[in-house]
Formats: C-alpha cells, structure tokens, sequence
C-alpha cells in the first residue's frame, strides 16, 4: 500500500489529543547534550539505479570465505552444506515465520522441531533438549540462569577457555539478574583450574572443551568437583561438528551443554543468524528456558506434537516463565536438522575425522615455520599459534596475499595481553593446496 505523509493538520490534532503543543516536548527528558542539533550525517536521497551501483560497489568489497584460503573458526566454521538442505528448507511446509502456539495447525514444524530436539540430545548425550536458542553464546547465559534457579545460588565460575564473547554476553545478563561472575584468566590449557574456584556459594562452573584456543579437555574431573559441592556443570561447546569424534558433555557429567550450532546446516552467513543448542538432565527440565516441543496422542489415538511446560515464555504465566526466550531459531533450526538427517551416525564421524586430519596437516605445516609456536596440546580443527610478530599484523599482510590467515586472539580479548597469539582452523573445505600456500607465506611474513 501507498505511504501516505501526515499533514500539518494531522500533526496538530494528533498532539493536542495527547496534550502537548510540538514533537520537541515528546522528548524533554532526553538531555540536550544528548541531542543531535541539524540533520543524520548520511547522504541524501538517491534514484534505485544509483542506490543499486552504490550498494555493488560496497558488496565489491566483501570476499566470501569460499574465494581462497581460509582458516577463521574462534565460534564460526566454514563447512560444506549440501545444497540438499537449501532445498527442503524452502518446500512450502516450511515457508512460514508464525510460532507454532496452536499445534492444530502447525503439526509440521512442531515435528521438526520435536526431531531437531531428539538429534541435540542424542549429540550432546543429555536426556532432553529445547527447541533452539538464539545462539550458542546467550545459550551459555540462559544456562547460567538456569544454574541458578536450581541451586538457588549465585556465583558463576567460568574457565579461561571460554570464548571471551561468550563471557561477555554471560556477564551482561549475570549482572542484571544478580549474579556474581568469576573468570579465570585466559589460558590455553587450564580447564581444570576452575576447579581452585569452587565454593558452597558456586551455582555452575562454566567449561568449554574444545576451548577457545582449540584444547579437548576430559572435564570429567570438574564435574566430579562441582557436584561435590552442589554446583552444576556447564559444557559450553562452539564446534558442533566435534560431537562426531570426542566424548559428549553427557558423558562427562555435564548438567547442562550448549553449544552453537552454525556448523551443522549453516553457512557463516556474515555472523549470523545461527542456531543455539541447550540440553540439560531431565530433572531441571522445568528450569530450562526456551521452547520444548513433547510428542502426545490426539482423541483418536494418533501421533501428534504439542509445545509443553510453557510456563517458561512469556508469553503466558509471565511472571512465572524462566526465559524471556520466547521464540526459537526456528529456519536455522531446520537446516540443522535436515543436514544431521542426511549425515546420520556414520556421515558425522567420517566429517568429524577428516576436519581433524585437515588440522593435523596444518599444525604440521605451521610448525615447520620458522618462529612459529603451536600452543594447543590436543585439538579437533582448530588450535593456537604463538608468533614472533603481533598477529593482528600478520593477518594484515596475510590478507593482502589473498590468505584469511585466522582470528588474532587480541580481537577476540584486546587486553589479555596475547597479541601474539592467532587462532587457526582447519575444516573439510580446507584444500591442501591452501595449507601448502599459508606456510609459504607465513614464513615470508613472520621473517621480514
């Protein structure tokens, strides 16, 4: 429809209804320090062919990850989607935003989402999970929350390997809710330092394996600690794709994994959106936060899929919901689920080793350079670097050669002090000509 421009007299009924004389006196209570005095510095309007050029042109600067070498991971991984998945996720059962509230009509994506629920829970070896979160790092938020409910306590400890984002976003919502944080600092290899931490006022130890700088870590013995305290553990996992090689959070004693999900089924997509995976023990089940879609019969005794303990959104009962998560990543969701369905068992142990032997051949490669420091002990696809040059610096120059050489530590935690440190990761797109051709210009830039 036509977008139709108030009038003079428009503006002047519709501010006298509500009982002031001119737009400026809607906003009194901002300070005039605080506003701006002439007009947005942005250019002015502009004809859609010359908007269109303009736009091409800023895009001309962009290059996708798939253009040439490329070794980003810390939190978001580059991986092969089969086109298989961009398929069904726009069949005409799934082309559709609203929520499913009235399960009457909305039996497909309540059974998707019941699918996408059993394959999180069967990869992270817990007994249920929710629908989807946002993203892996407010994941790793609500979880925190959620520790404290059950405990009825509130100090979270979180190792040094946690993805520094994924300690801000936690201490952004901590600090709201009233809840003390403790950080270690960061460290490569010092999961179980946290367990030093542990005090009869801990709620949740918060763990990342493999961690920020790629260390795999059995934190079996930190969930022996926690419980023993009556603290909960938290596995915080950013790789999904290593489920299909390490042990699950289940199996080490996690109360509750998060992970994101991005690997599996979506692109990088710029950052996002991406997909949160939250699992805990059937006994919080009704402190989770998010959606939980249950399998029930209707009055003819067939199958059907339900939302259950809704109470958690806000959407009803809102004093008593346990989130303010009230919807779900629902279309990353799906592609999820459809790209685990078309890996299975099988399919995801075979992509889980060969993005460990891709990581093998560069730490290989990368260690042959001279004044090159591999730091991580044990990895999945990724691990760390030492280099004699600042590595913000390295990634400049790498750049200007065509190689996305990783993500320096420093823009991840500028004042941790590890300027020298880059992140590297290897996946199944990575080629060994790629890896053969960083080291070549790895050792040019590290030795001018």
């Amino acid at each position: 429809m036509r977008y139709l421009p108030l009038t003079p007299e428009d503006r002047v009924e519709m501010l006298g209804a509500i009982g002031v004389t001119s737009i400026d006196d809607l906003f009194v209570d901002v300070p005039a320090s605080a506003r701006r005095d002439g007009t947005v510095d942005l250019p002015l309007h502009a004809g859609e062919i010359e908007v269109e050029r303009e736009m091409a042109g800023l895009a001309r600067r962009n290059r996708s990850a798939g253009e040439g070498p490329f070794f980003c991971g810390a939190g978001a991984y580059r991986h092969h989607v089969p086109a298989t998945v961009d398929h069904i996720i726009q069949r005409s059962e799934f082309l559709t935003s609203y929520t499913p509230y009235q399960p009457e009509i909305a039996q497909g994506t309540l059974q998707v989402l019941f699918e996408f629920q059993t394959q999180v829970a069967a990869l992270t070896g817990m007994e249920v999970a929710n629908a989807s979160l946002y993203d892996g790092s407010t994941g790793a938020a609500e979880a925190v929350m959620m520790a404290q409910r059950v405990t009825r306590r509130s100090k979270a400890v979180m190792s040094g390997g946690v993805h520094p984002h994924y300690i801000e976003t936690i201490e952004t919502l901590a600090h709201a809710a009233g809840v003390t944080t403790q950080a270690m600092a960061p460290a490569v290899d010092a999961e179980d330092a946290v367990i030093t931490a542990i005090d009869q006022d801990t709620a949740c130890v918060v763990v990342q394996t493999p961690n920020v700088f790629g260390t795999v870590t059995d934190v079996t013995r930190i969930a022996e600690a926690a419980h023993a305290a009556g603290a909960l553990l938290i596995v915080v996992t950013t790789e999904a794709v290593s489920y299909g090689l390490l042990k699950s959070p289940g199996e080490m004693g996690a109360d509750i994994a998060v992970a994101e999900g991005q690997s599996i089924g979506n692109g990088l997509n710029f950052g996002g959106p991406y997909v949160g995976l939250f699992a805990c023990k059937e006994k919080f089940v009704r402190q989770m936060p998010g959606r939980l879609c249950g399998e029930t019969v209707d009055a003819d005794g067939k199958r059907g899929f339900v939302l259950t303990l809704s109470t958690r959104e806000q959407h009803i009962r809102r004093d008593k919901a346990t989130s303010n998560i009230c919807t779900n990543s629902g279309l990353c969701a799906l592609a999820f689920s459809i790209h685990m369905s078309l890996l299975g068992e099988t399919g995801l142990r075979q992509l889980a080793a060969l993005n460990h032997q891709k990581a093998v051949a560069l730490r290989d490669a990368l260690k042959a350079v001279p004044g090159v420091e591999v730091l991580t002990p044990r990895f999945f696809n990724e691990f760390a670097i030492k280099l004699p040059k600042d590595a913000a610096d390295v990634v400049e120059t790498l750049a200007g050669h065509g190689v996305i050489a990783g993500v320096p530590y420093s823009r991840l935690d500028a004042g941790a002090g590890l300027d020298d440190v880059l992140l590297v990761a290897a996946t199944e797109t990575t080629l060994d000509i790629d890896i053969t051709f960083f080291a070549k210009i790895l050792t040019k830039a590290v030795g001018q």
